[in-house]
Order: structure tokens, then C-alpha cells, then sequence
């Protein structure tokens, strides 16, 4: 009995050790984000994950502002979240494109504690078809305007210190996680949303404002739908191995994994193993969360090379049958 014992203390031993050293080394400190009484300013707001997430904060409590280009659209938005919460929310029609015309936006609004930069754009094509006006659409909507959201907000929200820990949240996509076959232009624009989020947290952390980089999967939007029509076959093939979920669903995940300032912010369970196998140098503020990242890294990567392996495939057999005919 005394050997079992002592066989088992030797097993509890390792994980034990590493959860303490976790607990001692894992930056930056867990901290929770307030929504109520708070303004959150959304981007993107008038439609899909952007609506769904302005919806959930004003039924939260929150001082809600949209931003989105079409007027008309923001006022059915307006007007839906009215009636279904009883609360008022400000709009504002702009270009994330259009520095000058955000920073206007911004100011008008008021000092955000908020910031969820959720625009975006898609068009799936292979890059060798695909015109570099669409890739420069692309790169400018979904890359270039969230630093110009975030630099028209920073100063004031760095002022804020006074109103509690504050946000900065970047609506990116699994696809910002890793590439998908027609997605070239759009995985790139994704993906340099991490570099932005994974720098500007060192920058802002000591005006304890906390950044969160969600990765939805397929949802089922209208910009979605129209998306699925353009699709290149092979595109549809690969993205059978993962399930859209409902943009209400990714905004209460996204909000859910904002007010606990997580940094990488999974909105299902294939998103999970996905942030596990893309950790690498970014933050992590759960030294619970970093140790399945650290005792799991080994299976997950092999599970991500059965994914790979299964993807080169599809595409091998599909490539094969087109030459053929």
C-alpha cells in the first residue's frame, strides 16, 4: 500500500508542479471587463455578429453605439434592438476605410470602454482568379480599418483609467487561425489581426485596457449566405469538417470571453483545439487554460495533422478528377 502511495504521489507530482508555475509565470493577470453602465462601441454593428453582439450588450446594460456605411441599415438595426430591449442605441454611418470619418464617429460618440472591431468583408476565390482590387477590399476593410478604429478610440481610452478596466475586442475567424483553400486574401487580412492584437496588448496593458481576438466559425449571416454562393467547390469540401453556428450564439461566446479579458476567445469546441494548436507566444490570463495547452499541444498538433491530411486529399482527388475531364 505504502509503494502505491508513493507511486501515486510521483504521478501527481509533475502536473502539480506545472500548475504552480503556471500559476506563477501566466501574463497578464486574470482580470473581468464590466459591460453594464459601460459604453461599448461596435463596429459592423447594423447586421449578422455585429447586431447580435449590440443586441446582447444592451440587454446587459450597456450604452450601446453601432457603426456600420448604410444609414438605412443602421436605423432597422436601431429600431430592432428598441423594440426587443426597450433601449435606445447611437448610430453612426461610416467607412472604417475613412480615417477622418471613424475619428469623427468616435468623438461624437464619447470615451469608449468598449471597443469591439467586428467589421469585415469576404469574397472566396483563388488567388490566381481573384483581382487584386478585391484583395486590396479585403485587406483594407477587415486589417486596415480596424487600426484605424482602434487609433481613432485609443487616446480617450487610455484617459478612462478613472471607469475600470476597459476592451479592445477583434472579430477575426477560424480562417485567421489557419488557411483554407479559396480564402488566401481573406486568411491573410485574419490573420495580421493577430500580430495587431498580440503587439497592441503590450502597449496597452499598463492603462489596464485588456485586448480579446474571437475566432468565430462559419455563421449563418447574410454576408455568409451570399459568400457560400461564390465559394470555389473545393472551398465547400474543406469547410464540411466544421459546422456555422447562429450569430446570436458567437455573440454571446464573443461577449462571454470579452468580460473575462480572454485573449484568444474560441466559439466552439473545434475552435478550442484550434487556439490550442495556435497558442504559441500569445497571452494567456488562465493558468488553467495554459495547462491543457501545454499537456495537450502533442495530441492536438497530431490532430491537426489528421485535418491537414484530409484536406491535401480532397484536394489531390479533386485536382485528379478535373484533369481528367
Amino acid at each position: 500500500m505504502a509503494d502505491l502511495s508513493f507511486l501515486a504521489l510521483l504521478l501527481l507530482l509533475p502536473p502539480a508542479l506545472l500548475f504552480v508555475v503556471l500559476y506563477v509565470i501566466v501574463r497578464p493577470r486574470p482580470v473581468k471587463i464590466p459591460i453594464k453602465n459601460r459604453h461599448v462601441f461596435i463596429t459592423g454593428g447594423s447586421s449578422g455578429i455585429g447586431l447580435a453582439l449590440a443586441h446582447q450588450a444592451a440587454i446587459e446594460g450597456a450604452r450601446v453605439s453601432i457603426l456600420a456605411r448604410s444609414i438605412d441599415k443602421l436605423e432597422e438595426a436601431k429600431n430592432y434592438i428598441q423594440l426587443s430591449t426597450g433601449i435606445d442605441v447611437s448610430i453612426f454611418a461610416a467607412d472604417v476605410r475613412d480615417y477622418g470619418a471613424v475619428s469623427k464617429a468616435v468623438e461624437e460618440a464619447g470615451p469608449v470602454d468598449v471597443l469591439i472591431v467586428n467589421q469585415g468583408v469576404f469574397v472566396p476565390e483563388e488567388l490566381e482568379k481573384q483581382g487584386l482590387d478585391e484583395v486590396k477590399f479585403m485587406v483594407d476593410v477587415n486589417l486596415i480599418g480596424s487600426f484605424n478604429m482602434i487609433k481613432a478610440a485609443l487616446p480617450e481610452m487610455k484617459k478612462g483609467e478613472d471607469r475600470g478596466p476597459r476592451s479592445i475586442a477583434l472579430m477575426s475567424s477560424q480562417a485567421g487561425q489557419v488557411g483554407i483553400y479559396g480564402y488566401t486574401a481573406y486568411s491573410a487580412s485574419k490573420f495580421g489581426l493577430r500580430g495587431l492584437a498580440e503587439a497592441l496588448q503590450q502597449e496597452v496593458i499598463s492603462h489596464d485596457i485588456h485586448v480579446s481576438l474571437v475566432f468565430p466559425p462559419d455563421t449563418d449571416t447574410p454576408g455568409f449566405a451570399e459568400e457560400t454562393k461564390r465559394r470555389p467547390p473545393l472551398t465547400g469540401i474543406i469547410a464540411e469538417s466544421s459546422g456555422a453556428m447562429k450569430a446570436e450564439d458567437v455573440a454571446k461566446r464573443a461577449l462571454d470571453g470579452i468580460k473575462s479579458a480572454s485573449f484568444i476567445v474560441p466559439c466552439n469546441f473545434e475552435g478550442l483545439l484550434l487556439s490550442i494548436a495556435t497558442a504559441g507566444l500569445s497571452p494567456q490570463r488562465s493558468f488553467v487554460m495554459a495547462f491543457f495547452e501545454v499537456v495537450a499541444a502533442g495530441l492536438v498538433r497530431l490532430i491537426a495533422l489528421c485535418f491537414q491530411w484530409n484536406w491535401y486529399t480532397s484536394i489531390q482527388k479533386w485536382q485528379a478528377q478535373n484533369k481528367r475531364t
